[in-house]
């Protein structure tokens, strides 16, 4: 497997594999509407003997701090499992790191998305329209999240 960034030669087969991925078509739609909208950060595929196996896209946040919201990561349905939406959230947060973003928030399992560091903890105090039990927060600059904020999603997350 080799994780890289997303091409234009890639954006039909990111389409196809997030539908398959999610079972439903919003996902697919909102990656195209970010890309579309200029919001597409981070964007990184897995393949494997040239076909696309995993996706994930991170975009800016409106926040006072240099901030990432991660989502949608997207695996191959016959591939899940095989560690390779955790070796795409790894490289993202790392090239995040590289580029300067200060924080990451996510909206997903934490169970899953925990081992990362994220934390639901961490982002409790943080106003969004999606926080909750499911709103986590992860500092990629020290000192970044130390006072809470009001965040906000792109704006092709409410678009859906």
């Amino acid at each position: 497997m080799h994780i890289r960034p997303e091409t234009s030669a890639d954006i039909d087969a990111i389409h196809s594999l997030t539908e398959a991925a999610f079972g439903q078509p919003e996902e697919a739609r909102l990656i195209d509407m970010l890309r579309a909208d200029g919001d597409a950060a981070i964007s990184l595929i897995a393949e494997d003997k040239d076909q696309i196996i995993g996706h994930v896209l991170f975009s800016p946040m409106a926040a006072p701090v240099r901030t990432l919201g991660l989502g949608p990561l997207s695996v191959s349905p016959d591939h899940q499992k095989q560690g390779i939406g955790a070796a795409l959230v790894r490289h993202g947060l790392a090239q995040a790191q590289r580029e300067g973003w200060q924080a990451s928030f996510v909206l997903g399992n934490p169970a899953y998305y925990s081992r990362f560091g994220y934390s639901v903890d961490l982002a409790k105090d943080f106003t969004n329209q999606f926080a909750g039990p499911y709103f986590m927060a992860l500092e990629l600059a020290a000192g970044a999240l130390k006072t809470p904020f009001a965040v906000s999603y792109a704006p092709a997350f409410a678009k859906l």
